[in-house]
């Protein structure tokens, strides 16, 4: 009997398949709880990330709808649940569950400030743990009635003839649009300004006959001084053949970077003799081609910007650091009282970063390649020189408060990404400065993008 009960425990000692079903069941029940929980995690953090996106986009919508007047303040709240409503994610999170917490309007620090909740049930409900978690969200934004002034410099060199043309005049012609939508037409928050440019820049009759000084070959290379003789003038300053404009020149004849208006003195030594002049624009006597797009300072008539946008025509090389300068000036202070004296409105306003919003838009659909200040030989083949004048007068607009976006279209040459890329502002969280795009489709989001970055910055900053 003893020798039974020995055989007996033996067997049951190498028995060892209802152990690891045991320890099999056990590893199995730890796997899938872990594997739940991760799941739960997985989903609560997709929630919070819908819900926090859905609740920014609804706070910034909303204040952009104050600032622009669509909406008054008192109508906030219904607008904030209206938009999370429909904006919910059906995948992850939908709308009609959010519920709005708390919205706050304070009417003078012009802020909105929301928290909402939206009650998860999760996809493995845990032993002992509840079957919903609660997952909040909080936001807020400015809103406020400051101005916005913004410059475009369009690319229309042969380059850009067919297609592209109108797919620029279409992209151009939506952002304007949407910068203009819903502002009141009797005190507009948001104007622009259109720089076209080629060889060099056509401002127009109204405004060159008084700041663009004309070279003439073998002449003075800078304006005549103020008290020149009529045969001074006469001896030392071409014919007007066009209204086109290149770059300002210095004492030294190298580029100007400065935005100082055409009525600054400067002084100049002739024959030894020190002379005042005006700094005006010059139009070097070897300017090549003069497109026929025409430069519009600060406007808010959109259909006036749309249709002079409508009218652009192709033609000449990529002057891209003149097309800098210009935008530079039309958003300079400075330039005021000589737009104002040529009739085409009241100019760029004071610069005042609590008041007034100023934004360039820089395109060009290839590589910077002309320039004329400072250039002996073939101004076309000045790649390296209008790159780098290009890139001094970006960092002074930087430097000036102007935010600076740059989009490239169908660019394939390094330098002239990397121009872009140097001339555009930092990126700063969400918002980006530099696009390269390479279809119209592409082209119009870039714009676009741009034009609702421009209202979500001004309200942020």
């Amino acid at each position: 009997m003893r020798l039974f009960g020995v055989q007996k425990v033996n067997i049951f000692r190498s028995d060892r398949s209802g152990s690891f079903a045991i320890l099999t069941a056990m590893v199995g029940a730890v796997l899938a709880l872990s594997a739940g929980f991760a799941v739960n995690l997985a989903q609560l953090y997709n929630v919070r990330a819908a819900l926090r996106n859905s609740l920014d986009a609804a706070v910034t919508s909303t204040a952009r709808d104050i600032t622009t007047g669509v909406i008054d303040e008192k109508d906030a709240r219904e607008w904030v649940e209206r938009f999370l409503k429909v904006n919910g994610d059906p995948t992850i999170m939908d709308g009609e569950r959010i519920v709005l917490d708390t919205l706050l309007v304070d009417k003078i620090a012009g802020t909105l400030d929301a928290t909402a909740h939206v009650d998860v049930a999760l996809y493995f409900p845990l032993f002992g743990a509840d079957s919903e978690r609660r997952v909040s969200a909080q936001s807020a934004s400015l809103y406020s009635d400051k101005k916005i002034e913004v410059a475009m410099m369009l690319d229309v060199t042969d380059s850009m003839g067919g297609q592209k043309i109108k797919d620029l005049k279409a992209a151009a012609s939506n952002a304007v649009d949407a910068l203009t939508k819903n502002q009141n037409k009797a005190n507009p928050r948001v104007r622009i300004a259109l720089v076209p440019y080629s060889d060099g820049v056509n401002v127009g009759s109204a405004l060159a006959k008084d700041v663009v000084f004309v070279e003439k070959s073998g002449g003075w290379d800078l304006p005549p001084p103020e008290d020149a003789s009529k045969s001074e003038i006469n001896s030392n300053t071409g014919t007007a053949s066009d209204t086109c404009a290149t770059e300002r020149k210095t004492v030294d004849l190298k580029a100007d970077f400065s935005d100082d208006g055409p009525d600054s003195i400067r002084t100049r030594k002739i024959s030894g003799k020190s002379r005042d002049y005006l700094a005006k624009v010059n139009r070097d006597d070897r300017l090549n081609a003069c497109a026929k797009a025409v430069l519009k300072p600060l406007s808010a008539d959109a259909d006036a910007l749309k249709k002079q946008i409508n009218d652009f025509s192709v033609a000449g090389y990529t002057a891209g650091a003149t097309g800098v300068q210009w935008t530079y000036y039309m958003l300079s202070e400075k330039w005021a009282p000589a737009i104002k004296k040529a009739g085409l409105g009241d100019g760029p306003a004071k610069a005042d970063p609590k008041e007034v919003a100023k934004i360039a838009i820089l395109m060009t659909d290839g590589e910077f390649n002309t320039a004329h200040a400072d250039v002996t030989g073939n101004v076309r083949s000045q790649g390296t020189k209008s790159r780098s004048y290009a890139e001094s007068l970006c960092d002074n607009m930087k430097k000036d408060g102007i935010e600076v976006f740059t989009i490239g279209f169908k660019l394939t040459n390094s330098d002239a990404k990397g121009v872009m890329k140097k001339c555009a502002s930092p990126d700063t969280g969400a918002f980006k400065r530099y696009y390269e795009t390479s279809s119209a489709e592409e082209l119009n989001d870039a714009f676009m993008t741009i034009a609702r970055n421009i209202e979500a910055l001004v309200l942020t900053n």
